[in-house]
């Protein structure tokens, strides 16, 4: 865990870019997501959707390599989205809506953690805490969730399109309130488990199942995680719409 960091740092520390977010503001640029943007790089997206944006690591790598894009984030923690607004306050083409996407409009306990990242609307297991110290339940607080249709509209996604999802167990839930909007996505893009780190959340091989009813395939599996006996813990699944 520590090499891995070390090297995230020494990445960070090679481009000026993401040396000013992190000086100036505390956010270390979602790196470990360059290799799945080497791998889209030529697809030139118009619109990236993030659905879980944090402070906005995810955000600083994806500008980078897609200047043009229209950035659309959701982030309902205030203090994370504060941050997030603070980073981007100059850059007219990224956005920041303050709730989080799910099937219904309703206000939801959110589960903070001590590491706000880590934060989820499903209930933090006591396996999610041992494998990632600092990550346990620090307070519950309500928050707004809405489904993506609320927000945006077909029209709003230009294509090519990317859909990213960071939201901690929860993300069955966010796919189902993106249902009617999917089909605007060439690619989705989601951080899965293979165990339960969030109580009663769906594991990577049912958000396979959901994807692939719903007429994307499995295109590659990126920055797999592993407890200390080597187990894959999690992962970040990259999904392609099919053409057929």
């Amino acid at each position: 865990m520590i090499t891995k960091k070390i090297s995230k740092l020494i990445k960070i520390l090679q481009t000026y870019y993401y040396i000013k977010a992190l000086v100036r503001f505390g956010v270390a640029a979602g790196v470990e997501h360059t290799k799945i943007f080497n791998h889209l790089k030529s697809n030139d997206f118009q619109t990236i959707v993030d659905v879980g944006a944090n402070r906005g690591q995810f955000v600083l790598v994806a500008r980078r390599q897609f200047p043009q894009a229209r950035i659309i984030s959701f982030e309902p923690l205030e203090e994370a989205a504060a941050v997030f607004r603070r980073v981007f306050k100059s850059d007219p083409l990224t956005s920041l809506h303050q709730i989080a996407i799910g099937p219904e409009e309703k206000q939801l306990p959110m589960h903070v953690s001590h590491a706000d990242d880590s934060s989820s609307l499903m209930p933090i297991s006591d396996l999610q805490s041992r494998i990632f110290p600092g990550t346990e339940e620090k307070e519950i607080r309500n928050i707004e969730v809405k489904p993506l249709n609320a927000i945006l509209s077909a029209k709003d996604i230009i294509t090519p399109a990317l859909l990213k999802i960071d939201v901690q167990g929860f993300e069955r839930d966010v796919l189902k309130g993106c249902l009617s909007l999917l089909s605007s996505f060439k690619y989705i893009y989601i951080e899965c488990s293979f165990m339960e780190l969030y109580i009663g959340q769906a594991l990577a091989h049912e958000i396979i199942a959901f994807m692939e009813k719903e007429g994307f395939f499995l295109s590659g599996v990126y920055d797999l995680s592993y407890d200390r006996q080597g187990i894959a813990v999690q992962g970040d699944f990259l999904f392609m719409r099919s053409e057929t």
